[in-house]
Formats: C-alpha cells, sequence, structure tokens
C-alpha cells in the first residue's frame, strides 16, 4: 500500500535558511508511505533478504555483540539496525541518498515545509568536503562574510569530516536568535577562521528588477520558490510596458527550487513546447519537460549570468535558454546539482531519500557535477566584492549593448 504525494522540487542543495514559503533547493521529492512488519529484536530476521547475498556475515557479527560485548546494557536493538542501514546507505557514495532516523526525520520534514530559522546559506558536498554554495543576500551569513566555496571545516566543535549534508543543516539551523559557530577556510586564507552568528528567520523575495541604463533590464531571482510565478508575471508585464528592449537575466548564487517554476520562467524566454529538461532514470528511460507559457519575453535580447552557487533549477534554465536560444552565459562554472530525489517513509517514523534520477540540459548533456560551463569565463573576487565591483555584469553589459 502507498500514499504517494508528488511535490517537484529541484533540490538539489539543502537550504539552511528559514524562508516565508516551504521550499529544499532543487530536488523532485517523491513521498511514499509503506507498510512493512517491523523489525524488533531479531523479528523479522529474515524478511526480504536478497536470494545472492550472504547475511552470515552480518548476523555473526551481530550475534558476537549480544553475546560478548563488556558493557550489553548500553547494546539497544533498534539503533543496531538503524546503524547498519545508515551504513548500507553510505556505501553508494551519494551524499543526497541518506537514511533518517525517526527525529532526524522529523526535523527533515520541518526542513522541506520551512518551518525552521537559520543563517541564510545553501551548502553542499564539494570533493566530499562540506561547502557554501551560495550566502544569501542580506542574511546573517552575507553579514558574516561567508563567501561561495568557502569549506566549512566545523560546526561549534564537530567537525565535519565524513558529514552527511542533512546532519550539517541540522546542526547549523536552529530557533531564532541563538547562535552558531562555523570554522571555514577559502582559496588563499592563511589558517582556517572561526565565526559565530546569530540565526533569523530569513525572508528573500524571489526575483526583483531594474533598469540599468535606459534600454536594458535587469532580473535578478534569488530562487525559485512558490512565489516566483506570480512576482515574476507581475515582472514580465512591467518590463514590456518599460522602454527596456534587452534583458540580462542573474541565476548567481540561486540555489534552485521548484521545477514548475524553473519551466514557467523558462516559457517566458522560449516558445511553447520547448524542451527545459530532461529527467533520465537508472534503466535508462527518460521524460522531457516543456514549455508552455506566453513567451512574452522571447523576442528580448538576453544574457543570462551564472557562478559556482548557481544551483538546480538555475542551472536548467541557464541550460534551457542556452541549449534553445544560443543565449550567452556569462561567469563561471555553476555548482552542478542536478539529482532527482524520492523520499520514502519507513516504519517507526524512520524515513529513506534516494536519488532516482538525473537532469539533463534539452542537448542531453548531464548537470549533475559537471554543472553549466559559461561563454564567457569571468572570475568575479574578494577583492572585487569588497571594492563593490561586479566585472562579471560589466562584462554582460558590455556583450548586450551589441545583440539585436
Amino acid at each position: 500500500m502507498m500514499k504517494m504525494i508528488n511535490k517537484r522540487f529541484l533540490l538539489i542543495i539543502i537550504i539552511v535558511v528559514a524562508l516565508a514559503v516551504g521550499f529544499v533547493g532543487g530536488s523532485y521529492f517523491q513521498i511514499q508511505k509503506i507498510s512493512v512488519p517491523v523489525v524488533g529484536d531479531l523479528i523479522n530476521k529474515g524478511l526480504g533478504q536478497p536470494k545472492n547475498v550472504d547475511f552470515a556475515t552480518f548476523w555473526t557479527a551481530w550475534n558476537l555483540l549480544q553475546d560478548k560485548y563488556v558493557d550489553k546494557g548500553k547494546l539497544n536493538a533498534q539503533e543496531m539496525v538503524y546503524g547498519a542501514i545508515d551504513g548500507m546507505v553510505r556505501t553508494v557514495g551519494d551524499p543526497y541518498t541518506v537514511f533518517f532516523k525517526p527525529k532526524e526525520s522529523k526535523e527533515f520534514s520541518e526542513q522541506i515545509s520551512g518551518s525552521f530559522s537559520g543563517i541564510g546559506i545553501e551548502i553542499g558536498l564539494r570533493d566530499n568536503v562540506l561547502t557554501v554554495i551560495a550566502p544569501i543576500k542580506n542574511t546573517p551569513a552575507a553579514r558574516a562574510g561567508l563567501l561561495a566555496g568557502d569549506k566549512i571545516l566545523k560546526v561549534n566543535d564537530k567537525s565535519t569530516d565524513g558529514m552527511a549534508i542533512d546532519q550539517a543543516v541540522s546542526l547549523i539551523r536552529g530557533p531564532k536568535g541563538t547562535t552558531v559557530r562555523l570554522t571555514y577556510t577559502r582559496e588563499k586564507m592563511p589558517s582556517p577562521t572561526e565565526i559565530t552568528i546569530k540565526r533569523e528567520v530569513i525572508k528573500v523575495p524571489a526575483v526583483d528588477w531594474k533598469m540599468l541604463n535606459d534600454n536594458t533590464a535587469y532580473i535578478g531571482i534569488s530562487m525559485f520558490n512558490g512565489n516566483l510565478d506570480s512576482e515574476f508575471q507581475k515582472i514580465a508585464d512591467e518590463i514590456a510596458a518599460s522602454k527596456a528592449d534587452r534583458i540580462i537575466l542573474d541565476l548567481r548564487n540561486d540555489p534552485g527550487g521548484l521545477l514548475d517554476s524553473a519551466i514557467n520562467i523558462a516559457g517566458y524566454f522560449l516558445d511553447s513546447n520547448k524542451i527545459v529538461t530532461i529527467e533520465r532514470f537508472g534503466n535508462g528511460t527518460e521524460q522531457p519537460f516543456r514549455t508552455s507559457a506566453n513567451g512574452k519575453l522571447k523576442n528580448y535580447p538576453l544574457v543570462a549570468l551564472i557562478n559556482k552557487g548557481s544551483a538546480s533549477a538555475s542551472e536548467i534554465l541557464a541550460g534551457a535558454l542556452k541549449d534553445n536560444r544560443g543565449v550567452t552565459v556569462v561567469g563561471e562554472t555553476s555548482f552542478g546539482k542536478g539529482s532527482v530525489q524520492e523520499l520514502t517513509e519507513l516504519p517507526q517514523k524512520s524515513s529513506l531519500k534516494i536519488t532516482i534520477a538525473r537532469w539533463l540540459t534539452p542537448s542531453g548533456k548531464s548537470i549533475d557535477e559537471n554543472g553549466i560551463k559559461p561563454d564567457v569565463e569571468v572570475k568575479l573576487t574578494e577583492e572585487d566584492i569588497k571594492a563593490g565591483k561586479d566585472p562579471q555584469l560589466d562584462k554582460a553589459l558590455e556583450l548586450i549593448k551589441n545583440l539585436k
């Protein structure tokens, strides 16, 4: 018996913020509830054993612990089962495939609903190191000086070596007004730095726009959340009524969000029925997702901005614009998080999040781990940020002048 609740999230990144809407960057979560007998003290011992796997070593180790461990009072059969499942899941080597014990499962569900406070960063794993994908503008993390690419070595006094993303999220988030200590390092930093950040409820507008000069509209998308579609429709109407005749679309430090929103936004810039992304499953089957919107902004010359803080939905949108319209992309290679997770609720309120598919660009290139490469690479250094300079935006303005 399965109960399916379909919501398409592009997570891709775990968001350590409290948002006005529920959102976990970029995963497509199918939430399932399954009914199977509960594993207790060695009941259901042989339930569901695969035919070609010998569990003799597992049960021998189990029995040796039960018979010989010096402090039998510390042996908890259910926790031992949870530990075995967690170890099994970790062997696949995918940071987004995770087993949650009941307490962790509850915390993750709260995270999806957005009912928590944090510091305003997106985090992921890069080369198995906990890494800042992007600090969100005007949040405690941004004010503390954290930058995309910073490596988080400790959360409070706990090392992040081998730590799962979801565990890090659980440690970083917390009640409004409380603090968290992060030890981090970055390129050219002589030694790790420790900072203390006070948690807040983070409310971030999904999108804003402005005129950069007499004829260039600038649109900045912060995340693909539930508010984006209605906000973007208003912006598209305002741009159409303005003197703008070209657009710069800024997807930098955008961690992603709802797939449906990415498809809808792509529809403003593309003809109807154009492929935005392709979902490829483990068995090789594929499902394309196409535009259906009105193409209201499709005739405007367009340049897109990305950086290593662009992930999931923002990568999908950049790839769709690049493949379908040949839009010039400026900046740095994006993060490269393009996978789909399915969340299954297990007995005793535990759960299992499994990567079941990957996202491809319309031309068939995998986003996951590869990212979107810019047509024109421009770095934004720490010195640029401190000096208030933006060479990436400057390059986009230079290029768009010559587009028709």
